[in-house]
């Protein structure tokens, strides 16, 4: 069948990815489609039909709705405008909230099932932060502190379009604060690349200029973010979590972790991909005032922001280093002391979207920490590197998955793992 055919399909699952999941034919060939509601009946217009184990598709019409659609949160992204001017990142806003949320635990349980086969409960909750009380917003906008906007040869300031490298110019940025909206209104020209805004916590939108042609470096600004009394320092351009809620729910979660499991003072735990320190103050409040903790982070400015962050832990060092060599490298290396405080302490990490992966996984369970407390930010990630982790004698109890980003497909998941001493491998 070719690419331009029209067909009537019935919308049966979700998909890892933001698509959706319709049969086809005798055969049950996949095919993925964006911007509907599994139940729903639509018309579409196959685009893609290369592959042999799927085929893609985009709507034309929708024949029957779904009770869970409702009118995009994002007018520019419905399906009432033209595909080539609707704006990309948003791709659950046509479903309501309670709905988005069941369809990211099922991702998440299906990635666990599948990818990792594992067995394991799984859970899903709004963002939420003890150390202030806040809650999401009602409706799930309004929650960006970071956006990055495009900006192409002809000067058009905006996202990309939806599964394209379009630059898309917009009216809104719903999901954003409305501090960064209104900055994003009043752009007018750039050169060709980025644009990033930034509303750290004392309010104020910083706008970043990141143009394709190199031009000289100038030191960035350093900003502070808070979770609750403590404060962090941060490039203004650095990582840190966008969504207004999320460094406060990821230190509640974390920390809800590390009590569960219990953190020996005397151990020595590591804090990997650490970035500026977020997830190495958990520890810290965990652990107690003269807690050993190491925190690794590639990005040298970082490192040196942590550093800093960490400071009232005498303990507490940052470490400039690629993860998976600094783990080898300890792995291969550890004194027989270093070994005993490492075998009493707890590993936090929160790698990358691609996951840890089977060394480094390897490598941290070759250090016999006590427990593990991994941080997620894509489920198929999680569910390889849990089933790595579970052949070197390590097993997550449960999933505690978290919507950091609504009305978008990713989803956060925090899993614990305690060691069995059963290694499989």
């Amino acid at each position: 069948m070719d690419a331009g055919t029209h067909l009537e399909l019935e919308i049966t699952d979700v998909a890892h990815g933001g698509v959706f999941v319709a049969r086809h034919g005798d055969e049950r060939r996949v095919v993925f489609v964006p911007d509907t509601v599994p139940g729903e009946r639509v018309r579409v217009r196959l685009t893609d039909t290369s592959k042999k184990s799927f085929w893609r598709a985009e709507v034309v019409e929708i024949l029957d709705a779904s009770p869970h659609r409702q009118p995009h949160v994002w007018a520019q992204a419905d399906l009432a405008v033209p595909a080539e001017d609707r704006p990309g990142g948003a791709d659950f806003g046509h479903i309501v909230l309670s709905e988005q949320r069941a369809l990211k635990l099922r991702v998440i349980e299906d990635a666990l099932a599948r990818i990792g086969r594992l067995s394991l409960p799984a859970t899903m909750e709004a963002a939420h932060t003890s150390a202030t009380g806040e809650t999401e917003s009602v409706d799930g906008t309004g929650w960006r502190t970071r956006v990055s906007l495009h900006v192409d040869a002809q000067g058009n300031i905006g996202p990309f379009g939806a599964r394209s490298h379009r630059v898309v110019p917009v009216r809104e940025l719903p999901l954003a604060t409305s501090a960064i909206g209104d900055a994003a209104a009043g752009l007018s020209r750039a050169k060709p690349g980025r644009v990033e805004l930034v509303q750290p916590a004392d309010g104020r939108v910083r706008v970043l200029a990141r143009p394709d042609a190199r031009e000289r470096a100038t030191r960035p600004e350093v900003v502070t973010e808070r979770v609750g009394e403590r404060a962090f320092r941060v490039d203004a351009g650095g990582f840190w979590q966008v969504h207004r809620l999320a460094a406060g729910t990821l230190t509640t979660l974390v920390g809800d972790a590390l009590n569960d499991v219990g953190v020996d003072p005397e151990g020595w735990h590591l804090d990997l991909y650490g970035g500026v320190g977020l997830l190495a103050a958990a520890i810290g409040d965990a652990a107690g005032p003269g807690a050993r903790i190491t925190s690794v982070e590639s990005n040298a400015r970082a490192t040196e922001h942590a550093g800093h962050n960490l400071a009232q832990w005498v303990g507490a060092r940052a470490e400039t280093a690629r993860v998976e060599r600094w783990v080898a490298d300890l792995a291969n290396n550890a004194s027989s002391d270093q070994r005993a405080r490492l075998a009493r302490g707890v590993v936090v990490l929160d790698p990358p979207r691609s996951g840890a992966g089977k060394d480094t996984a390897r490598a941290i369970a070759g250090l016999e920490p006590e427990s593990i407390v991994y941080v997620a930010c894509d489920p198929v990630a999680l569910a390889r590197d849990l089933a790595e982790f579970r052949l070197h004698g390590y097993e997550a109890e449960a999933v505690r998955g978290v919507d950091l980003f609504p009305h978008s497909h990713h989803v956060e998941a925090i899993a614990t793992l305690r060691r069995t001493g059963a290694r499989l491998a």
